[in-house]
């Protein structure tokens, strides 16, 4: 988030909180990127603060009630209040069960796929309205061709990413296997340890896909304990994931820390894995 429009978010999240009849003393930053996630204190309740023009807060809500629900390890809405999208001076304000970390531990791959399992399960049985995924690399693809939006990419790097994102891209759309509703972003960062077990976080990245596009953003060792994973498409789907965040660091707007240095990083592993699995992604 803008640093400008950081206090003004803070106080909107406080406010909106406060006005349910929750005790809000203090706000404890957790995470800052598209959207900021606080820790309000001392009623302990994490609210997710996001610009309006940004944001699919109320697909998220719905779709985490639903997944609750239906015994998925997600996170669970805030359930001292209404379960509702809330608007402020121009921010949208969800509120959420806030889960205190376990000790640190390694997630072991074989828990990390039972926990996605469970997950693609629940989302199995639901019919919602969602992108595809190839509608992120679609959006990929725009900002690769945009050289006002990413001048510090040189061309032949801009070269290789526009080739493997519409090569592959081809490729596994030719395949024609099963799709379903998918997380779209099940990475370790958005996997929290609690007392409750696993529990899988921000919701607003489903899409529809093949269920190996989201085993592509696990540890490949989770990917060992997953039967019936067509091992080809999850090669490519690994590797087009990798040519989608690549392309986000590139963006003169990415605000990752040390984003660049990771883009510059990711560029000769996408060599490296085309090269190691004979892929050629040119014409």
């Amino acid at each position: 988030m803008q640093a400008s429009e950081f206090p003004r978010a803070v106080a909107a999240a406080m406010s909106i909180a406060s006005s349910l009849g929750l005790t809000v003393d203090d706000a404890l930053v957790l995470h800052d990127s598209n959207k900021l996630t606080l820790r309000l204190l001392p009623c302990d309740v994490l609210a997710r603060v996001a610009p309006v023009a940004h944001q699919v807060a109320q697909f998220e809500v719905e779709l985490a009630q639903r997944l609750v629900e239906s015994g998925c390890p997600v996170a669970a809405l805030e359930p001292r209040v209404e379960p509702r999208v809330h608007e402020r001076d121009g921010f949208v304000v969800t509120l959420w069960t806030y889960y205190e970390p376990v000790t640190p531990h390694e997630v072991s791959p074989a828990d990390y796929a039972h926990a996605l399992e469970r997950l693609h399960a629940g989302m199995r049985r639901l019919d919602v309205p969602t992108p595809h995924f190839t509608d992120r690399v679609e959006q990929a693809q725009q900002l690769v061709a945009n050289r006002d939006r990413t001048p510090a990419l040189a061309e032949a790097d801009r070269e290789l990413l526009g080739d493997t994102l519409r090569s592959l891209r081809r490729v596994i759309g030719e395949r024609g296997g099963a799709e379903q509703l998918l997380h779209g972003e099940p990475h370790p960062g958005n996997l929290l340890t609690t007392e409750n077990g696993l529990l899988f976080i921000d919701l607003e990245t489903c899409c529809r896909g093949p269920v190996e596009f989201d085993l592509a953003h696990a540890p490949e060792e989770v990917s060992e304990h997953c039967p019936g994973v067509d091992q080809d498409l999850l090669r490519e789907c690994r590797i087009l994931v990798l040519a989608i965040i690549t392309t986000w660091r590139w963006d003169r707007d990415d605000q990752l820390p040390n984003g660049r240095r990771l883009g510059a990083e990711w560029l000769g592993q996408i060599r490296a894995a085309l090269g190691h699995n004979g892929l050629d992604v040119r014409g």
